[in-house]
């Protein structure tokens, strides 16, 4: 795969540039730059806004859905250069981009597709998940949320159960829901996927207090809802495969295209060593700095051939663990040594110094991609089995009927 631009790519870039150089400085997130969750979600919406009105929003979405139907490598040059400027593009976004639309795309019918796909890529709606519970997280089948039909005869759900880690749900608009359907059979094959108002009666939102200081988590609490047949995304008992469309989305477009390493080269040149030179002079910080580089390349060209791959209607499958896998370890790496590098600064620094707060906040943030959107071990089995062919886990429960379980 030639990953240098043809001459129509680079025109492309070249147009995408030129727009963003004119459109994105007013939308830039000042570094150290201090926020409540409502006004940076206010602002993701308006960045949203901008992207759809310049016809720069779901780049490869069909035209009648809003979007530009444009190919997946023209989507990933967007990205790149998108990424040069720090812009509000946090979870209260990409959930709606890269996980909701996926899966009404993918599974759901026209009049879903018709609903919620072009308001979400204007921003007027934006969208939480809610997959993990207490008692089912990196085992997502285990969870114990359920759902039976209304006896009333409307078609409709009843829902009942926990939700935990629902990032955002506090203030979005809609949530993509995988609840247990049917307890009777194995537990991937009674799952039923849906999407839910937030506001409907009988869903509580209670933000986390994270170490970082900030409450984007939520446990979400789910008591009698009641949700319409027509909020269901695929056929009953099919939320396993609707599941795994959107963590595909999720491990896909881990790591985004936003250099990590880059920064961390420059002020290890501008960071004097004690000794006449800087930091770049030791090899040992060379040699991190080396190795960390090649790595964010490499998943940068791995990610762009994924990429082609679903603009062609093919499925990564576990491949798309192998970006999630690798970043979240760089990510960990690299914002630890972005810290070493400033010594004691990197522990107390002066109240004006920014990049030292923004990076105590991504290295306490780190951890968090070492278990969000599959844990790091889970990742590794998923890719022995399903990649490199070997033998699989014993798995004692795969067989028995969910309600058997203890």
């Amino acid at each position: 795969m030639d990953f240098n631009d043809s001459p129509q790519e680079a025109a492309f870039r070249n147009e995408a540039r030129t727009w963003l150089a004119e459109h994105a400085p007013a939308h830039v997130i000042a570094p150290g730059s201090k926020m409540t969750d409502v006004e940076e979600s206010k602002r993701g919406r308006a960045w949203m806004r901008e992207l759809f009105l310049g016809g720069w929003s779901g780049l490869t979405f069909p035209k009648a859905l809003g979007g530009r139907g444009l190919s997946g490598s023209e989507a990933v040059i967007f990205s790149e250069e998108e990424g040069k400027y720090n812009l509000p593009k946090g979870p209260f976004t990409s959930i709606g981009t890269g996980m909701a639309l996926p899966v009404i795309a993918k599974h759901g019918n026209d009049e879903q597709r018709a609903q919620f796909i072009e308001a979400t890529l204007k921003g007027d709606i934006t969208w939480c998940q809610l997959f993990s519970e207490p008692a089912a997280g990196s085992d997502l089948a285990a969870l114990r949320t359920k759902a039976v039909r209304a006896d009333d005869g409307s078609g409709d759900w009843i829902i009942n159960g926990q939700k935990v880690w629902s990032s955002w749900a506090h203030l979005t608009d809609w949530g993509i829901l995988v609840v247990r359907t049917d307890p009777s059979v194995p537990k991937h094959k009674g799952l039923t996927f849906f999407i839910v108002d937030m506001k409907t009666p009988g869903i509580e939102t209670r933000p986390i207090r994270q170490i970082s200081g900030a409450s984007e988590f939520n446990e979400t609490f789910l008591t009698d809802v009641r949700i319409p047949d027509a909020n269901r995304i695929g056929a009953e008992g099919e939320g396993w495969a609707c599941c795994m469309t959107v963590l595909m989305g999720e491990r896909l477009g881990s790591g985004a295209h936003r250099s990590g390493v880059e920064p961390i080269l420059d002020l290890a040149e501008q960071t004097p060593d004690g000794h006449g030179g800087t930091m770049i002079d030791d090899r040992s910080i060379r040699q991190q700095l080396a190795e960390a580089l090649a790595e964010e390349q490499a998943e940068r060209f791995f990610q762009a051939r994924l990429r082609t791959m679903v603009s062609k209607g093919e499925n990564p499958g576990a491949l798309a663990g192998m970006i999630k896998l690798a970043y979240a370890s760089r990510y960990q790496k690299t914002n630890g040594l972005a810290l070493e590098l400033r010594g004691l600064s990197g522990i107390a620094p002066d109240a004006d110094d920014t990049q030292t707060a923004d990076a105590q906040y991504h290295y306490i943030y780190s951890t968090v991609m070492r278990i969000a959107g599959g844990a790091d071990e889970v990742l590794r089995n998923q890719i022995a089995e399903r990649v490199l062919g070997m033998p699989g886990e014993v798995r004692m429960d795969k067989d028995i009927p969910f309600e058997q379980l203890k």
